[in-house]
């Protein structure tokens, strides 16, 4: 990978911490968390989130390739389930 990709990257990573912890700073404080609280849930909220997508993003292409798999064929004139 090259570094001008490597930069696009991060840029982009970066980018998605910020707008979910704005976020979640925004559904705390309509909430009606105030002072120090905000901080403590603003951290649970962005990094919940971030590990909730961290979990998901893996198990959706898991996912998808097993249904990919288990209904398509690997030879073009064969049919994936045999029809009894």
């Amino acid at each position: 990978m090259s570094d001008k990709m490597k930069k696009i990257l991060i840029i982009l990573s970066l980018a998605l911490i910020l707008a979910i912890a704005m976020v979640s700073l925004g559904i705390a404080y309509a909430g009606g968390i105030r002072g120090i609280g905000l901080l403590g849930v603003w951290f649970f909220l962005t990094f919940g989130i971030i590990i909730v997508l961290a979990q998901l993003i893996p198990a959706g292409i898991l996912l998808s390739s097993f249904i990919g798999t288990a209904f398509s064929s690997f030879r073009k004139g064969e049919m994936p389930i045999q029809a009894t």
